[in-house]
């Protein structure tokens, strides 16, 4: 299941503005533990199936490793894990959402797995409220905001805080890693 994401703007009006103040926007929606979180839809370049990764040494448990995606290697991150939630064995329903995030000043390509996609809403900026405080010890930076969408609070995330801190390696590190991972074992003879 691939399912390529067109980035561009809607051909129809659903009563949203369609001015330059950008008074809304769309996010992709989808479900981990009975919550629902939201991206921007601009951020997401395709959605997939998940599949088995290469595994990384040494990588955070949150990162499962890495897929080729048409020759550019992804890091695929869990998004459970990343948030501390339980773990689950992935299912049917699973998917990679495949984002693009600016990290400095370049952009990377990164998969989030998550339980299942849910829906693409239009959401106006001023129904968009502030994340609760909960003291200095909770980051929440990466919390966009919260809001109602279809009777039900939607997470909105800001996929650049979230994943832009990642410590990954550089796709050429990478590239290298998997080569060497996947080159033929040379067994060593004891003369």
């Amino acid at each position: 299941m691939t399912e390529q994401i067109q980035n561009e703007p809607p051909q129809h009006d659903h009563g949203m503005k369609q001015d330059n103040d950008e008074d809304s926007q769309q996010y992709l929606t989808f479900i981990m533990a009975n919550e629902e979180y939201g991206v921007e839809i601009l951020s997401v370049q395709e959605i997939r199936g998940w599949e088995s990764t290469t595994v990384i040494p040494n990588a955070p448990s949150h990162v499962k490793g890495v897929i080729n995606l048409r020759g550019t290697i992804v890091p695929i991150i869990d998004l459970r894990q990343r948030f501390g939630i339980e773990v689950l064995d992935y299912g049917a329903t699973t998917v990679v959402i495949v984002v693009k995030v600016a990290i400095a000043n370049e952009h990377k390509v990164i998969g989030i797995v998550v339980d299942a996609v849910s829906d693409v809403f239009s959401v106006n900026n001023d129904d968009v409220r502030d994340a609760p405080n909960f003291g200095e010890g909770t980051d929440l930076s990466f919390i966009k905001g919260l809001t109602n969408a279809s009777d039900k609070m939607v997470i909105l995330l800001d996929i650049n805080m979230l994943l832009g801190s990642e410590v990954l390696p550089e796709a050429e590190q990478l590239s290298n890693l998997i080569n060497t991972l996947d080159a033929p074992q040379q067994q060593v003879v004891n003369a």
